[in-house]
């Protein structure tokens, strides 16, 4: 909660001083300081309304079947946010999502996306940002903006606990094994960086592509480093290979927020309540979100 604050009154200093900066007198300066001084929000409600609105609302797309980034649970909680229909939204990028709600003084709003339907979403208005695991690259670059990285990890293998490849170490040793990427994701890019790999058709979900391992159909499966954490908490049938140096992949591991091409306000506001998040905090809100994320 004290980090929530602190991104609050950043987004309010922030705010602030965009008025004093449109104002051209001392007087007004003065006067404006003062309002400032004696707890005056008015210029951080009027910035708020621009953007989001008169009713003040920052909805956030997601699959909400990506754990522990996002995922969907039967009964809410306080790290969780109600669906239309049924269920709620809980995860990482939840309680991201509601500490940037928060600091921005307007109410959270979740929708339950296809993977695919993100972009095509957020640039047609229908939600205000993606929240969800996604890595700014140079292709989603040219349809949207993104702030910095909320978060960073590794990238690594899942495989069956009982298969040899348990023990690998390097991706040569999963030279023409079965591999398996999410469609539309880095995890499926990067298989081809395996030498003489068999590259599986992608799978539109992560659930489908544990399934897929599990029943033989994969040899392993492409993850970051808190999916694979959650996925193997969840099914202690299978194991996490992680690489060391130069024998690993190469992949850009990092995740931002996405908002609709041109809407800087917006992506201002958004970066700077991110900004007021420090690692630590991130690093936590990761760790809880795998040790609460439901089992598969």
């Amino acid at each position: 909660m004290n980090m929530r604050r602190l991104a609050a009154l950043a987004l309010a200093a922030m705010m602030t001083l965009t008025t004093l900066a449109g104002c051209g007198s001392s007087g007004s300066s003065s006067s404006a300081s003062e309002s400032a001084a004696s707890g005056d929000d008015s210029a951080s409600a009027d910035s708020a309304a621009s953007i989001f609105g008169e009713d003040g609302v920052f909805t956030v797309g997601m699959e909400c079947n990506y754990p522990p980034f996002n995922w969907t649970q039967v009964e809410g909680d306080e790290y969780s946010v109600a669906l239309e229909g049924a269920g709620y939204a809980g995860g990482y990028d939840v309680v991201m999502a509601m500490a940037l709600a928060e600091a921005m003084g307007v109410e959270l709003q979740v929708k339950k996306l296809s993977w695919e339907g993100l972009e095509p979403a957020v640039t047609s208005g229908e939600i205000d940002a993606i929240i969800a695991g996604m890595t700014a690259t140079p292709e989603r670059k040219e349809n949207a903006d993104f702030t910095t990285p909320y978060y960073e990890s590794e990238m690594v293998c899942i495989v069956r606990g009982d298969d040899a490849l348990a023990s690998a170490t390097s991706l040569a040793d999963f030279s023409g094994k079965n591999v398996l990427g999410q469609q539309n994701t880095i995890y499926d890019e990067i298989i081809d960086q395996i030498p003489d790999v068999n590259h599986l058709t992608p799978m539109q979900s992560y659930p489908l592509m544990v399934m897929a391992l599990q029943n033989g159909e994969a040899d392993a499966i492409t993850a970051e480093l808190p999916v694979a954490t959650g996925v193997v908490t969840s099914n202690p049938d299978l194991a996490i290979v992680r690489f060391e140096g130069d024998n690993g992949f190469e992949a850009d591991t990092t995740v931002s927020i996405a908002v609709k091409k041109g809407n800087t306000q917006l992506l201002e506001a958004i970066q700077t309540a991110l900004d007021a998040i420090d690692a630590d905090t991130r690093t936590q809100w990761m760790t809880d979100a795998v040790s609460r994320q439901p089992a598969n």
